[in-house]
């Protein structure tokens, strides 16, 4: 994307277009877009200068980005409550087994709180 000039010593050297698409590039990164979505927004401002193509875009890309969020919290809220599930299941058996260990020693079926 970017093909800034170099020094004789082999430095870059940015000017202020490359700048602004770095800093493009760095925030995309930053939120989790692809190279290819950079990459689309970053060339859209050479096809219209406004901003405006660049700016739809760039929420177009991070509206999908936060539902794609959104669902994964969904998932990992699940998970969170499977093990609290779980969690309690070992907890009560633990209990009952040091219960009955002190009465009686009488097995408990763990695999059917898992």
């Amino acid at each position: 994307m970017l093909r800034p000039k170099r020094t004789e010593s082999g430095n870059r050297v940015y000017g202020k277009k490359e700048y602004a698409q770095l800093k493009i590039i760095m925030r995309g990164k930053k939120y989790g877009f692809s190279l290819v979505e950079i990459k689309e927004i970053v060339l859209l401002f050479d096809k219209d200068r406004t901003g405006i193509k660049q700016l739809e875009k760039t929420i177009d890309t991070a509206g999908q980005k936060l539902n794609e969020i959104n669902e994964r919290i969904k998932e990992l809220d699940g998970l969170k409550q499977d093990f609290e599930q779980m969690i309690k299941g070992f907890t009560d058996a633990l209990h009952d087994l040091k219960a009955n260990d002190k009465t009686a020693s009488r097995e408990i079926n763990i695999e059917n709180r898992f």
